[in-house]
């Protein structure tokens, strides 16, 4: 789960979509579609149509209902609420063992649509993670048992087939990189089980982080999505596949007009992989995060776009290419990084062994270097930092024996934060406990009476850069000294 902040934006949209993959019908319940769309391929397509009956009728046939099963394991004895021993143990067991929960059936409820007539069909991940079984139902009502080729779980992405003795009738994949706001778009699923079923809409935003992953990049729209629409297509009104169908925002477990599609670009990038069984991806081997206004200032940058290097893998592709911490990088593989959430996907996307030229900034000077690309594992998954708002109070010691066990670190030398005051400046730099303490505005510190020096020659106002490295990523933090 990701971390985040009490009543952000981005903290509230998350939480919504978290609890969207874990309630409702099953997996599936209050997932709604991820809309990539595609553009009209001509100016008049963009008008506002007199009718999408033709479309739904070309379409609706190549849109499949999905229905699975799980089989749930019971726990073969009554839940006790306070443990193993609780002294109402043999009081539940008497007069309750007939209610203690067994193994049961865990149906759930998605959409698919075929794209080629050998029947491959795409759908979410999360409609058919873990089924024991998978039943295709087509529009004429001739149903199917479908095997899993591939699942992406990073993308929420998965590819099933079904076989039959005639050719099936797919959709055509448009492009998605042609979306244009406020583009009329069209979703067609299976909400609450109750069969295919048309909404029309337009595209509300693109490039939408969520929180779903490191791979975010939805597509927002107001087409009605609903519970049991996962999966399924979002079509613009050529007909073509722009988007597949994958969450909602929504307090109540309905539409209120807020639907995320996964971009149908993504998607086709991953299709020569899926249909292989297996996905694999770029990896570059550094832990990036977002440029704040703070750190802008800091790092002496024309503007917020890119992605600082936090820290770099030793003996990744990139440190063996030359890249270091505190470089910003803003181009990969001739593709502008506008932000930190643009880097991850283009990396993952492309082929392990290229050679791709990167561009960075470093201290204020642009630097190029080639980067061979390698294959990222499940333990070298890359991460986006969350922001972190800078706005001193903590107490900094040296690393001793002693320090180091209590604070279980791997380090002998150097500086370790030990405690951050509540609602202070170090408080609200992001600054916890367990913390180490690399450098102070690029220049390293070793000892307390080195670091002290450094911060009382800082003025009311001042901002201060720090990197701080943590079990999980090294980080650049802003502390704000109080006026």
């Amino acid at each position: 789960m990701m971390r985040k902040k009490a009543f952000s934006k981005k903290s509230v949209i998350a939480a919504w979509t978290v609890a969207c993959l874990m309630a409702g019908f099953g997996v599936a319940a209050f997932f709604g579609p991820v809309s990539s769309l595609s553009a009209q391929t001509a100016p008049g397509a963009r008008e506002v149509p007199a009718s999408f009956s033709s479309l739904a009728k070309q379409a609706s046939p190549s849109v499949v209902n999905i229905s699975t099963v799980k089989m749930i394991k019971g726990r073969g004895q009554f839940p006790m609420p306070f443990g193993p021993n609780d002294p109402f143990r043999d009081f539940f067991e008497r007069y309750f063992r007939d209610q203690m929960p067994r193994d049961y059936r865990q149906q759930s409820l998605g959409t698919g649509f075929i794209i080629d007539k050998e029947g491959y069909i795409l759908t979410n991940n999360h409609v058919v993670e873990k089924a024991d079984e998978i039943n295709v139902k087509l529009s004429d009502d001739k149903e199917f048992n479908a095997k899993v080729i591939a699942r992406d779980p990073k993308t929420d992405i998965a590819l099933i087939k079904i076989d039959a003795d005639r050719p099936f009738s797919p959709l055509t994949l448009g492009d998605s990189d042609k979306l244009e706001v406020g583009e009329w778009v069209v979703a067609i699923g299976n909400p609450f089980g109750l069969g295919n079923t048309v909404t029309a809409g337009i595209v509300s935003a693109k490039y939408r982080y969520i929180g779903a992953g490191s791979y975010d990049n939805f597509i927002q729209t107001d087409a009605s999505i609903n519970p049991g629409n996962s999966g399924g297509p979002l079509l613009n009104t050529a007909g073509e596949v722009i988007g597949i169908n994958t969450a909602i925002y929504s307090q109540s477990g309905g539409s209120i007009g807020i639907g995320f599609a996964i971009p149908i670009n993504m998607v086709k990038d991953l299709l020569p992989q899926l249909k292989k069984g297996k996905v694999v991806r770029g990896w570059l081997g550094v832990m990036i995060q977002k440029i704040t206004p703070e750190l802008k200032n800091k790092l002496d940058l024309k503007d917020d776009k890119g992605a600082l290097v936090g820290d770099v893998s030793s003996g990744g592709p990139a440190d063996k290419a030359g890249i270091q911490r505190g470089d910003v990088i803003t181009t990969f593989d001739g593709r502008e990084v506008k932000d930190s959430t643009d880097l991850p996907y283009m990396v993952a996307s492309t082929p392990v062994g290229k050679n791709v030229p990167v561009e960075v900034i470093r201290k204020g000077q642009k630097r190029s270097f080639q980067v061979k690309i390698g294959e990222l594992k499940e333990e070298k998954e890359a991460a986006v930092l969350a922001e972190v708002k800078p706005k001193l109070g903590m107490t900094v010691e040296e690393i001793t024996p002693e320090v180091a066990k209590n604070y279980r670190l791997s380090e002998t030398r150097g500086l370790v934060v030990v405690d951050v005051e509540s609602n202070s400046p170090a408080d609200d730099a992001g600054l916890r406990e367990g913390d180490i303490i690399l450098e102070v505005d690029q220049k390293q510190v070793a000892d307390l009476g080195g670091f002290n020096r450094r911060i009382e020659s800082y003025k009311p106002g001042d901002t201060i850069l720090l990197l701080v490295k943590r079990p999980s990523a090294t980080v650049y933090l802003t502390l704000k000294v109080p006026k």
